[in-house]
């Protein structure tokens, strides 16, 4: 199975798969991989999920190749933008990229909230969840918020996305107080 990227408007992801699903022959075949981000709002925090790709659907495609009645279909369903790398010329996205948005796409609609630990060295250290194996791509960690910020290089672009983490239990060097402890005496 092939996946073809398409460039949509920022925030209509969801609306744009909706329409896709209408189309005959692409039922079902528009993905937007999603992330669960930790929003904290009016003095509580909840869970909220939003596109792990802003404004990028994915097409799976059986044939390998996009024929010329779904090429016409993606075209004219509202809030397309364009099929990448090219819309005269749309490709499947490479194996790399491919391995990356099936890394996601295996924790289900939503890539949950990972859980982390730090080492002695406060250095991240994920024990489960969808930053598992992206250590080496984490940019910037946010321990207040409790995001990772991770560069993915997908499409022949390279942008940064913010994952949600939850400590196991993390112990403030030399202190013997815990991280929600310090937040609440700062």
């Amino acid at each position: 199975m092939d996946y073809y990227a398409v460039q949509v408007w920022t925030g209509k992801e969801d609306e744009f798969a909706e329409r896709m699903a209408s189309v005959p022959g692409m039922e079902s075949r528009a993905l937007v991989p999603k992330r669960s981000l930790p929003i904290k709002r009016g003095g509580k925090t909840r869970n909220e999920e939003r596109p792990l790709f802003p404004g990028y659907v994915f097409l799976a495609v059986d044939s390998g190749e996009l024929n010329r009645e779904q090429r016409w279909a993606l075209r004219s369903t509202r809030f397309y933008v364009r099929t990448l790398p090219s819309s005269t010329e749309p490709r499947p996205v490479k194996e790399k990229d491919r391995r990356l948005l099936a890394h996601f796409m295996s924790f289900g609609k939503v890539a949950d909230i990972s859980k982390v630990r730090f080492d002695e060295d406060d250095r991240i250290v994920v024990v489960e969840g969808p930053l598992k194996d992206l250590e080496g791509l984490i940019v910037k960690v946010d321990i207040r918020k409790r995001r990772a910020k991770i560069r993915l290089d997908m499409c022949e672009n390279s942008f940064l996305v913010d994952l949600g983490f939850e400590i196991l239990d993390r112990k403030a060097k030399g202190s013997g107080i815990d991280d929600g402890q310090q937040s609440r005496q700062s």
